[in-house]
């Protein structure tokens, strides 16, 4: 996706939510409902940590602001809750709850067994295709967010400026949500297939992916993470090219040869 806008953010910061009951202790689940799983008491710290590492990136520029979206559930609305410390009243223009950031619907209270044949079947299906008894498949949320994305209130606000930013501010745009979605919304911003998306590492508890507007109006994950950190993610060298290419332009991949031969010195994030 490319972008014009005047108030367009100069950053897309995807971030998924601190370490909940459930990741530490999966028996949780069949007593507490998904969307009431709360953050452990590493997931408040991991939220706490990302908070303050988030804003070291984005107060490099003088006239930072920060806008938040949150998935409704209780784990990522605690996570902002603790993030949020990191930043003065007077830099965040604004937090939205927005419920096409849920999670996929894993169904409805389901013991140990009934959890683990789930997992078996969805990995010899796929995470895309698959639909979980009585919840979503992956495609659900992909569905989801591409209306966030394309018909959602995110660029009617960046359209109309509803956050009163100045023309000399620098807007980060900060989504809490979940792993999944994160994944499935990369795959919808950067055109990626099913196939791409199936090779993508599930992003770790508060772990962050920062999209970054470059020169052309196009964003990039190549501007601001190195990479080593792409690959480990699961991009394969065809999609690390794209990336550099929205970063840095044709310049400079003047052949494919020389590409390959210097593609760590073309992708050293910021």
């Amino acid at each position: 996706m490319k972008h014009k806008m005047k108030h367009v953010p100069k950053r897309i910061i995807l971030v998924r939510h601190g370490e909940s009951e459930g990741n530490k202790d999966e028996t949780v689940l069949e007593h507490v409902p998904n969307h009431k799983l709360k953050l452990s008491k590493q997931g408040r710290h991991q939220a706490q940590m990302t908070g303050s590492k988030i804003r070291e990136t984005v107060s490099i520029d003088e006239n930072w602001k920060v806008l938040f979206y949150v998935s409704p559930t209780s784990r990522t609305r605690e996570t902002l809750k603790e993030m949020m410390n990191a930043y003065p009243k007077e830099k965040v223009v604004g937090v939205r709850e927005e419920c096409r950031l849920r999670e996929q619907h894993y169904g409805i209270l389901q013991d140990e067994e009934r959890r683990m044949e789930i997992k078996r079947c969805r990995v010899r299906y796929g995470k895309f295709f698959y639909r979980v008894p009585d919840g979503d498949s992956g495609a659900d949320v992909y569905d989801r967010v591409s209306a966030f994305l394309e018909g959602g209130l995110l660029w009617k606000d960046m359209e109309s400026n509803n956050f009163n930013t100045g023309p000399s501010d620098e807007l980060n745009l900060i989504i809490i949500t979940h792993g999944l979605t994160m994944n499935l919304f990369l795959m919808k911003w950067f055109n990626w297939t099913v196939d791409q998306f199936e090779a993508l590492k599930s992003p770790g508890n508060c772990e962050c992916r920062v999209l970054q507007i470059g020169p052309d109006g196009e964003y990039s994950l190549a501007l601001h993470h190195q990479v080593e950190e792409l690959k480990k993610w699961g991009l394969s060298d065809e999609m690390i090219r794209e990336q550099i290419f929205r970063a840095h332009g044709p310049e400079v991949l003047p052949d494919q040869k020389s590409f390959d031969d210097n593609i760590e010195e073309y992708g050293n994030g910021e």
